[in-house]
C-alpha cells in the first residue's frame, strides 16, 4: 500500500510540473494519426473486455462450487452418434 501510496505521489508531482512548465505547442494532427489512436484505443477495450469475461467466469464457477450449484443442471446435452442420411436422387443414379 505504501508502495502504491508513493507512485500515485510521483505522477501527481510529474502532472504538477508538467502543467506549470509545459510550453504551449501548436502541431498538426493528420487523419492518419486519428485512425492510429482509434485503433488503439478499440484494442485496449477489446482486451480489456477479454480479460473481464476470462476473470468474470472463473469468479462465476468459484461461486456456484462454493454455494454447491450444479451449472449444467437444466442444459441439455446431445449424444456423439452420427447418422447418415442417404439421398434417394443418389440411388437412382446408381441403379441406372
Amino acid at each position: 500500500m505504501k508502495k502504491l501510496k508513493l507512485i500515485g505521489a510521483i505522477a501527481a508531482a510529474a502532472a504538477v510540473s508538467m502543467l506549470a512548465f509545459g510550453a504551449t505547442l501548436s502541431a498538426y494532427i493528420d487523419p492518419s494519426v486519428a485512425t492510429y489512436l482509434i485503433q488503439a484505443i478499440a484494442g485496449v477495450v477489446i482486451a480489456v473486455g477479454a480479460a473481464v469475461g476470462i476473470y468474470w467466469r472463473k469468479a462465476k464457477k468459484k461461486v456456484a462450487k462454493t454455494l454447491n450449484i450444479d451449472e449444467n443442471k437444466n442444459k441439455d446435452v446431445e449424444s456423439d452418434e452420427i447418422f447418415e442420411i442417404e439421398d434417394n436422387a443418389d440411388k437412382a443414379d446408381e441403379n441406372k
